[in-house]
């Protein structure tokens, strides 16, 4: 395999690896695949027997014995907290009687965010190499455990293409992110939109900001207290929404320790009480954000917690883009355009790789259709020089 002796070793927590060697592969530039958040996602029960994601972490190592290559992979018995969504590939699958779950899922748990997902060691001298036998890898290790297929989800395009050509099956989404053009203001940002929508996004964020007072904390600045505060914001997000609330009080406080000043909470109080928080994480060039909740029912607050004030910040932090999560058409007007995310899934049953191949022989063309046409008719932005 690549040429070079390769070991594959799968493990059942993160703490088995070294945080150093993970980290030497994961990079430093998306916060999702570093040790830190990984760990905090383990540690504190979010991710594991209780919400049903093992962790089967993937590790190769040369003959040295030295990290060349790993992955974030779960051993899945359902398909719930991916946001690409398999269910009917499921229920096909067994209702010709097949057995779908478990699954392995090479992710991050709970989390929408594009990334890399077959993590290469920095400096490499066959990185694209050490890819590919990763993916072959999860492929074999997939075949022989037994388990119906291998799902990458949220991955680089580059590794949707790389593994496309090793005979996965392709998958294309899509999201909503806002790309900073240099705007040296938020107010100049408004100035390249259409007058109308410039006007519509003013009146939101009076309406949204009247008697509150919001502001950007960030790493240390956030106390123990406000991530207890902000953990109830989450509870109340997804009692209200009748979500799963699959991260754990503790989730939140350990990413504060372990992530420091890659974390932002954008904090409202009024009358001194908070009432609404909203969570990012900032990697290389752009802000992440993840999760919010409010205590009070006002019109527009969410757009200006989570997309408003997430531009505000990546203004002025000169960071290139927002990545807001998943799904919410209503992004488009406030500045956030579409954009593909890549799915790669391999799928070990002849009869359901057939089936699933022509769905997303189906499925792909209309997705980049969607994302054209709503590049082109929805975009608040200005047609040309004028309003």
């Amino acid at each position: 395999m690549h040429g070079m002796s390769l070991t594959l070793s799968l493990h059942k927590s993160i703490a088995e690896i070294d945080a150093a060697e993970w980290d030497a592969c994961a990079g430093g530039q998306n916060p999702f695949v570093s040790y830190a958040f990984l760990s905090a996602v383990e540690d504190s029960g979010s991710a594991g027997p209780r919400t049903g994601w093992l962790p089967q972490h993937a590790a190769l190592r040369d003959a040295a014995g030295t990290l060349v290559a790993c992955a974030p992979l779960y051993a899945k018995s359902h398909s719930y907290g991916e946001y690409v969504f398999d269910h009917a590939w499921a229920d096909a699958f067994e209702r010709a009687g097949g057995q779908y779950y478990p699954k392995l899922q090479c992710a991050v748990p709970f989390s929408p965010v594009p990334g890399p997902r077959l993590l290469v060691r920095e400096g490499a001298a066959d990185a694209p190499g050490l890819r590919a036998a990763l993916a072959g890898a999860l492929a074999q290790a997939c075949d022989q455990l037994g388990l119906s297929s291998a799902h990458v989800t949220f991955c680089t395009e580059a590794e949707w293409t790389m593994l496309g050509e090793a005979g996965w099956l392709r998958r294309m989404n899509l999201q909503f992110h806002w790309r900073n053009e240099g705007y040296a203001s938020f107010e100049a940002f408004l100035g390249a939109l259409a007058s109308r929508k410039r006007k519509a996004i003013r009146k939101e964020r009076e309406r949204a900001t009247e008697g509150l007072d919001i502001r950007a904390l960030r790493g240390a600045e956030i106390t123990p207290a406000q991530w207890d505060q902000f953990f109830r914001f989450y509870r109340s997000t997804t009692d209200r929404k009748w979500g799963q609330a699959y991260l754990t009080r503790r989730f939140f406080h350990l990413l504060g320790e372990r992530l420091g000043d890659a974390m932002v909470l954008i904090w409202a109080e009024q009358a001194g009480q908070p009432v609404a928080a909203a969570l990012n994480l900032i990697g290389g060039d752009t802000l992440y954000g993840r999760n919010w909740g409010a205590t009070i029912d006002r019109p527009f607050l969410h757009f200006e917690m989570c997309y408003y004030r997430a531009i505000d910040f990546a203004i002025e932090a000169k960071l290139a883009r927002v990545e807001a999560g998943a799904q919410g058409q209503h992004k488009i007007s406030r500045g956030y355009l579409p954009v593909p995310t890549y799915s790669a899934h391999w799928i070990a049953h002849p009869g359901l790789r057939r089936a699933v191949a022509d769905f997303l022989a189906r499925e792909r063309p209309a997705v980049e259709h969607e994302i054209a046409e709503l590049a082109e008719e929805a975009s608040p932005f200005r047609k040309d020089n004028g309003a």
